[in-house]
């Protein structure tokens, strides 16, 4: 249902360095470069993702609530997202681990990019 997501960033260049690191081991590519908007995608799946400077050329801001969760392919998967977003200036809202009460069993790590935004990857293994 959804074609594409975006996130507000402040700086570009350290926003890319993050995200081409954090969706590496979950199959995203980086596959548009912009200045003002840069785009990834995984094969096989019509979805996209964006980072953007704000249209309204004002600071990127956050809604508390809001998060963005990707799948991944295994819990080594959602590991290497983690040690990645740390590694690239992130900040850990949650370690990589099974979330009880969940079921199937949800494998998820959650993390902060650097301009504060919200993201979970996540496996149901």
């Amino acid at each position: 249902m959804i074609a594409y997501s975006t996130v507000g960033v402040n700086d570009m260049e350290r926003s890319i360095a993050f995200y081409d690191a954090v969706f590496a081991p979950l199959g995203g590519v980086r596959d548009v470069t912009s200045p003002t908007w840069t785009g990834y995608s995984r094969k096989g799946e019509r979805g996209k993702f964006f980072l953007t400077r704000p249209f309204d050329r004002q600071a990127a801001s956050n809604g508390n609530g809001a998060m963005l969760a990707f799948l991944a392919e295994s819990r080594e998967a959602v590991d290497a997202f983690h040690a990645a977003a740390l590694a690239q200036g992130g900040v850990c809202e949650g370690p990589p681990g099974v979330r009880e009460g969940m079921n199937p069993v949800f494998y998820a790590a959650y993390v902060r990019d650097p301009d504060d935004a919200k993201l979970c990857a996540f496996v149901r293994k």
